[in-house]
């Protein structure tokens, strides 16, 4: 992404510059290439996806609490906004098209689906917290974002979900993905989540091929779990 100087500095935007810096320091050197993304990142307003009181920390290089005063209780409960350079990486790695149908599980402040409605048809986001659908819905009609669909339900409930899509992003980190997941992918469609446990966790990105699935892990990040998936089980001495 290239912004002319005069758009960073000329005090049109008060948050302008603070996203330019966040694409630039952060999300550029993370392996990132796609223009049409940077540009996206750099110009969708984050600071709007954020609880108030929250926006000068929009553009922080952390997993952003998005419910209640105790940030660490938020983050173990999956209320929370991945770090910016997080969001990017997925959206150059699903390489959304201009007619993909696409299914979120974990809606959290709207800002991530908001991201895929610049690249794709249609998005339909599932959250199983009502603060954050009703959060998402204000910030996607504020944004004016017409073509994403917030639905408050439990999304690891993978049976429940009409239909099949073309991307599939489980917007938090889970021990396993559920294999009835892979059914929903239409041919050549993606799903992209975060597998394992901490202290390492494996994004990996799932693609139906000719009625198979190929599997595919370019990067190791940590981010919050999202809630319903079932856990590795315990040992018993």
């Amino acid at each position: 992404m290239s912004l002319p100087l005069n758009m960073v500095t000329n005090g049109s935007d008060k948050y302008q510059l603070a996203r330019y810096n966040m694409v630039e320091q952060q999300v550029r050197p993370w392996s990132l290439g796609d223009e049409q993304v940077l540009e996206l990142i750099g110009t969708l307003r984050r600071e709007e996806f954020v609880p108030d009181g929250l926006q000068d920390m929009a553009f922080m290089d952390i997993q952003l609490p998005l419910l209640g005063d105790d940030g660490e209780e938020a983050i173990a409960n999956g209320h929370c906004m991945m770090p910016p350079r997080v969001e990017a990486r997925v959206l150059q790695d699903l390489k959304l098209q201009p007619n993909d149908n696409v299914l979120e599980i974990g809606t959290g402040s709207g800002y991530m689906a908001a991201l895929m409605s610049r690249l794709a048809k249609q998005v339909t986001t599932i959250e199983i917290e009502p603060a954050l659908v009703e959060l998402a819905r204000a910030n996607l009609h504020r944004a004016q974002i017409r073509n994403v669909d917030v639905v408050l339900d439990d999304g690891s409930n993978v049976k429940a979900i009409g239909g099949t899509y073309d991307v599939i992003v489980l917007s938090g980190s889970v021990h396993e993905v559920p294999a009835a997941f892979f059914d929903k992918l239409n041919e050549g469609g993606r799903l992209i989540a975060f597998v394992g446990n901490e202290p390492m966790m494996r994004t990996t990105l799932y693609t139906r091929t000719k009625g198979k699935i190929d599997v595919s892990q370019p990067w190791d990040i940590v981010v919050a779990r999202l809630k319903g998936f079932p856990e590795a089980p315990r040992f018993k001495f």
